[in-house]
């Protein structure tokens, strides 16, 4: 193992290579959004000289054991696979009208550099928060300075909007938008609030420590100002779901064991069966990403409360203290649905693979409380997240459980599909094929 020392000293060194590396061809907006005052040749040199002149080492990290720093570049997007994340803000955006194609590059360049740099504790640019003139607005807003990177991934998808809407087919893109990315169809439970669901663009930004993922939500939109507007947001907490076999199960906010039988990311066959675009599907530009459904799903907290323990099991299909399926044995014991102790309209037996002819998604999903509603009861819930090969996947098991027993007790109030392209070159920005 190395030295504290030597572990800081390779992050160091990784940040700077990552934010040494603007995307090629940014716009003249865009840099002058990232560089107020600064000019492209501080843009362009970026973290090196930053580092190098100490203006941009507030987020130094205090200890060799701090949260850890996933970078930004990859065959993949990060925070799929990723090791699930305390924190969320999650975020859509619909792009401004009379916007062309030019100003939809621009944006996805500003946004792959800027998130390059704050995946790595940086900020946004050198100048950042406090090193530009003091008679114009700060590149950073600020609200990091001083934190770790505290595990942050920023992960972007393109909706079906993007592509044709209304408007037509303003980008160019329109025949290259993949058969499977159109809205969700209906499903039984759902009451959808228009203004908590879609968009033409989304990013997903997980991180151990809240404002780092605000900062970054914040500073995205920022950048986006005059191309894009933010449509609607989500902040979670508490991961209900797990990716990695470190990872002890997390609970939801009725108390039980989620995710249990997830996809890891150490199970590659697993990934490529039920996860990420294969090389031979279509469109050939998103090979090796992914699809990301979300769904906010209000839970019915105080009724739930009132329900016995005996029932609330058998609703889940599950034991409540320990995860176990009722059939017996501990949490990862495979569920036998040969018996009758497990409900046939429990929920853990009409969503288990076995029962769906083998369908399996990545699920990443997160608790969420929005205060309380005009009854004075929680508006909480989950914010559930999935990825999956094709949205097939999602729309094949959310329609299997239009019988859960658990759907007495939530409803479906939020709703997205995006296409999430495979990870960025360096040098590169996030969706570039989709342009080539």
């Amino acid at each position: 193992m190395n030295e504290p020392e030597e572990d800081a000293a390779a992050e160091t060194a990784t940040a700077e290579t990552a934010a040494a590396s603007p995307p090629s061809g940014l716009s003249r907006r865009g840099l002058l959004g990232l560089a107020i005052g600064g000019g492209v040749a501080g843009l362009a040199v970026g973290a090196g000289a930053g580092i190098a002149g100490g203006v941009a080492i507030g987020r130094a990290r205090a200890h060799a054991d701090a949260q850890p720093v996933h970078e930004f570049f990859g065959e993949h997007q990060a925070g799929i696979t990723t090791s699930v994340q305390d924190h969320l803000h999650f975020a859509s955006f619909d792009m401004m009208p009379r916007t062309d194609r030019d100003d939809l590059i621009s944006l996805l360049q500003d946004w792959s550099y800027a998130a390059a740099r704050m995946t790595q504790g940086l900020e946004v640019s050198a100048s950042g928060a406090v090193g530009g003139p003091a008679e114009a607005p700060p590149d950073d807003t600020g609200e990091a300075l001083g934190l770790p990177a505290a595990g942050l991934t920023i992960t972007f998808g393109f909706g079906p909007g993007l592509f044709e809407n209304e408007d037509g087919d303003r980008y160019g893109i329109a025949a290259l938008r993949p058969t499977g990315l159109e809205r969700l169809p209906a499903f039984l439970g759902d009451d959808l609030n228009p203004q908590a669901s879609h968009g033409d663009l989304c990013v997903q930004a997980c991180a151990d420590d809240p404002q780092v993922a605000v900062h970054a939500i914040r500073n995205l939109s920022r950048i986006a100002f005059g191309r894009a507007r933010l449509r609607w947001s989500q902040l979670g907490f508490g991961k209900t779901s797990r990716t990695t076999s470190s990872q002890a199960t997390p609970r939801n906010l009725f108390g039980f064991k989620d995710g249990t039988a997830n996809i890891l990311a150490d199970d590659a066959a697993a990934l490529d069966d039920h996860v990420w675009v294969a090389s031979d599907d279509e469109p050939a530009w998103l090979a090796g990403g992914s699809y990301l459904v979300a769904r906010k799903i209000a839970m019915l907290i105080e009724t739930w409360d009132r329900v016995r323990l005996a029932e609330q099991d058998t609703i889940i299909g599950r034991d409540k203290g320990e995860g176990a399926p009722l059939s017996g044995g501990d949490e990862f014991t495979a569920p036998d649905f040969g018996g009758a102790s497990i409900d046939a309209n429990s929920h853990v037996r009409l969503a288990h693979p076995e029962q769906n002819e083998g369908i399996r998604i990545l699920r990443r999903g997160y608790n969420y409380v929005d205060g309380n509603n005009e009854l004075g009861r929680l508006d909480a819930g989950l914010f559930f997240l999935s990825y999956q090969r094709d949205p097939g996947q999602f729309i094949t098991l959310q329609r299997r459980l239009s019988t859960d027993l658990l759907n007495e007790y939530i409803r479906h109030v939020g709703s997205g599909i995006w296409a999430v392209p495979a990870g960025v070159k360096p040098g590169s920005y996030v969706g570039a094929e989709l342009f080539a």
